[in-house]
C-alpha cells in the first residue's frame, strides 16, 4: 500500500486472452494499468498493478 494508507480501487477487464488490471489510488486518483494473460490469477495481476502504482506515486514525489 502507498505511503499515508489511502485506499487503493483495483478493477480488472478481461479483453480475450488478456486482463487488463488498473490500480487507482483514492487520495491522488493516480491511475496506472498493467496487461497480463487471462490465466493469472487475480492476485498476482493486483500485486503487479499495486507495485506500479507505488513506483508512479514514488517518483512524482521525488519530482
Amino acid at each position: 500500500m502507498p505511503p499515508g494508507g489511502t485506499e487503493i480501487y483495483v478493477e480488472f477487464i478481461v479483453q480475450g486472452a488478456f486482463v487488463k488490471a488498473t490500480a487507482i489510488d483514492s487520495k491522488t486518483g493516480k491511475e496506472v494499468s498493467i496487461i497480463g494473460p487471462a490465466t493469472a490469477s487475480r492476485a498476482d495481476l493486483s500485486q503487479a498493478a499495486l507495485r506500479k502504482l507505488e513506483y508512479v506515486l514514488k517518483k512524482q514525489n521525488d519530482a
